[in-house]
């Protein structure tokens, strides 16, 4: 099994990458959706997070508003930080779960592990190889305007909240850039699924 780690920054298009791979034959593991997961109302995650944040922070069924702690959260590298160490324990031990269960299932899959702040936690060696999506930090910005309706000073904060895309450059086993046409990304995600087949058929061959 290849672990993939499928990173970039916020607005960089990591979701359209994922289902075009996803389409080729890889199977996902989205760390935002593991993190609805642990963060149900009434968990133990929950309560820590609102025991922090305070209930303004709740839609009226009680699931968190995502937006509003965001809001909090990228103001205050602190109190992001602080999210992170509530939420990543119990997003890692479901992620480690459902890498078994597909290894069980397939062991020569393809797995993407989509994950946000795989460099920024440290979280390289917990994977096989990183795969990065690239667009310039301007454009992250323009994107998050019109995809978010937010102004331009807070897709520039959410932005600034990250570490730099140019900065992850250097961790990236494979670079996609996403800045371009839809079907030029198109093309290049073929000769990444080629490649990614190739260096699990690798494995397979060592680990015999």
């Amino acid at each position: 099994m290849l672990n993939v780690g499928l990173t970039g920054g916020i607005a960089t298009g990591k979701s359209t990458v994922a289902r075009v791979l996803v389409e080729k034959g890889a199977r996902l593991i989205d760390f935002d959706e593991l993190s609805h997961t642990v963060e149900e109302p009434e968990g133990p995650v929950w309560k820590e997070i609102v025991g922090h944040f305070g209930e303004g922070i709740l839609h009226a069924d009680r699931t968190i508003d995502r937006r509003t702690l965001g809001d909090i959260v990228f103001a205050d590298r602190e109190k992001l930080n602080l999210l992170n160490r509530l939420v990543h324990p119990a997003v890692f031990q479901e992620w480690h779960r459902r890498l078994e269960a597909i290894r069980k299932v397939k062991p020569d899959a393809i797995v993407l592990s989509d994950i946000p702040l795989l460099i920024e936690a440290g979280m390289k060696p917990m994977v096989d190889l990183v795969l990065l999506v690239y667009i310039p930090p301007e454009e992250q910005i323009a994107r998050l305007v019109a995809r978010n309706g937010f102004s331009r000073e807070d897709a520039a904060k959410r932005v600034a909240a990250q570490m730099p895309i140019e900065e992850k450059l250097p961790f990236a086993d494979i670079v996609v850039r996403n800045d371009g046409l839809p079907e030029v990304t198109q093309m290049a995600l073929s000769d990444v699924w080629t490649e990614l087949i190739e260096r699990e058929r690798q494995r397979g061959e060592k680990a015999d």
